[in-house]
């Protein structure tokens, strides 16, 4: 199986990055692309720029896509919403094809250093996706990821580790 890996986040200690990673871990025979968001810098989707065509990256994101028999992401929540990477990244593919995520099978995440774990973005992904094309098989938020995460371990709360490893399971079993 081929995984399109990613963090909504172009911050250089994500710690969605570092939840992907760990998720990625219980996939350990799989084909797998973890990108990483500041390969993927473009100006700012605007409707004047695009009038002179479409920037590589974002065309290499929906190849990636493509590409892909599955995709596993955690987005980060800035003011509540997407980061303005992820953001800016998801515009000027939407524009390419609407169908960003292509129906493939997704297992979206998030966290976050608050009791809330990025449940605001979460809420918006999971409502808002669907019509950009993602199959969303599974969701998981990471609450207070400094107390519950460990670089070394990963997720380290027992109860919050046995509820993503059962929604790993899960995902496993619907794709």
């Amino acid at each position: 199986m081929k995984i399109f890996a990613f963090a909504g986040s172009n911050s250089s200690t994500s710690i969605n990055k570092q939840l992907v990673k760990f998720v990625l871990k219980s996939f350990p025979n799989d084909n797998i692309n973890l990108i990483d968001l500041n390969d993927y810098l473009m100006p700012v989707f605007s409707v004047d720029l695009e009038k002179n065509g479409f920037p590589e990256e974002a065309h290499r994101f929906l190849k990636n896509i493509e590409d892909s028999d599955v995709i596993i992401c955690s987005l980060a929540e800035n003011n509540r919403s997407y980061s303005a990477a992820f953001k800016n990244i998801f515009d000027w593919a939407s524009r390419i094809n609407v169908k960003v995520f292509q129906d493939k099978p997704m297992f979206l995440m998030t966290t976050s250093p608050g009791g809330y774990g990025g449940g605001n973005v979460m809420a918006e992904a999971a409502k808002f996706f669907p019509a950009f094309g993602a199959d969303i098989k599974e969701t998981f938020s990471l609450p207070k990821f400094y107390e519950n995460f460990d670089a070394d371990n990963g997720v380290i709360e027992p109860q919050l580790l046995s509820e993503l490893n059962s929604k790993i399971e899960n995902f496993k079993n619907q794709i």
